[in-house]
């Protein structure tokens, strides 16, 4: 789950339409969709993509075509990079933990794991969050229905993984750096919320920024690990070009103008589609093999991790809830988010 950024900027609860008969965009469902399948078959483009190149090569160029749509994006706008060194400080620890660090352990576990069960790993990055925020953030309490919602998401993956028969047949290096990606995304959230959610500049501007600097990133370590492919595999590298432009910056773009639209709060409900469309595409398309406890521990996963979202329905808003909420639709009012819509989580 699949270029992960943040956003600081003020945004509108409602899409304002323009006088003149201009074009509305397109409905926030068929907006929704699109985003479920683009970073559902993310997890399919990483695997091809790594039959032609080193999956740090694959990360590299992933970001290089993202990057590229949000510059294209920004220039369209007429948006400039974020300024000031302790931003860049910022969004350069940002860069690494939401999308240089992710992007690579996902690529390089599917070198031994299926995308299958590399997208089911994704979708525990709810179940990390809510662990490390009871940790790092003091104003996000746990409730009772919460803390059970943990319990049967890590149930679920120990039903994935097959743990009654001593994970027999599992990789457990490939399996391992899946889950340490999901980790990832979490505690890149939390480290920009505490040190970016005051921040003036726009979404657009500091997402331009993150993955410029995990570009970087790549750049400099990529040479120092891998040698170039002796030739070009096309599929491969169509693959590459759709993860990257699509699965990162065309998703980047359409997800941020969900949140202005309908709320954080329903944007977010698109990590629970993304392992199920991610488990489709790699059955039907590249023909994986899919045991029972594979969509089973899927659907015990999702269950808890919907139920780590779940507020408590009192007046009283907690700082989480306040970070993440959106204005009443008719109430006139700008709501402010904080950071990224936080349970959106995709390779």
């Amino acid at each position: 789950m699949h270029g992960t950024t943040m956003s600081t900027t003020t945004i509108s609860s409602k899409p304002s339409v323009p006088a003149g008969g201009v074009r509305r965009p397109l409905h926030w469902r068929v907006r929704f969709t699109f985003l479920s399948l683009i970073w559902g078959f993310s997890f399919l483009f990483m695997k091809v993509g790594t039959h032609g190149f080193a999956p740090f090569q694959v990360t590299l160029g992933r970001l290089v075509f993202g990057t590229a749509v949000l510059v294209v994006a920004m220039a369209v706008k007429r948006e400039r990079l974020p300024r000031g060194a302790r931003t860049w400080a910022h969004l350069a620890v940002a860069g690494f933990f939401l999308n240089a660090l992710p992007f690579s352990l996902f690529a390089y576990s599917e070198l031994t794991i299926p995308s299958t069960l590399a997208g089911i790993c994704n979708a525990t990055s709810p179940l990390w969050g809510m662990v490390l925020s009871l940790v790092a953030l003091s104003e996000d309490r746990p409730t009772r229905v919460r803390v059970a919602g943990l319990g049967l998401g890590f149930l679920g993956v120990l039903t994935v993984l097959g743990a009654w028969q001593g994970f027999h047949g599992l990789d457990a290096r490939g399996t391992t750096m899946a889950l340490l990606a999901s980790l990832s995304y979490p505690v890149g959230w939390i480290y920009v919320r505490r040190t970016l959610a005051g921040s003036t500049e726009s979404h657009l501007s500091l997402t331009g920024g993150q993955l410029l600097l995990a570009t970087v990133q790549l750049a400099v370590v990529t040479p120092l690990f891998t040698d170039l492919p002796s030739h070009l595999s096309v599929v491969p590298l169509l693959a590459i070009a759709a993860l990257g432009a699509l699965g990162t910056g065309v998703a980047m773009l359409v997800q941020y103008g969900l949140v202005a639209e309908v709320g954080p709060t329903t944007a977010q409900m698109v990590t629970y589609f993304v392992p199920i469309i991610a488990t489709a595409a790699g059955v039907a398309v590249l023909g994986e093999h899919l045991t029972w406890s594979t969509p089973v521990g899927a659907v015990i996963v999702l269950a808890g991790a919907a139920l780590t979202q779940a507020r408590p329905r009192s007046g009283h808003r907690s700082g989480t809830q306040q970070a993440e909420g959106a204005a009443a639709p008719d109430s006139g009012t700008t709501p402010r988010e904080s950071s990224r819509p936080e349970p959106a989580a995709k390779a």
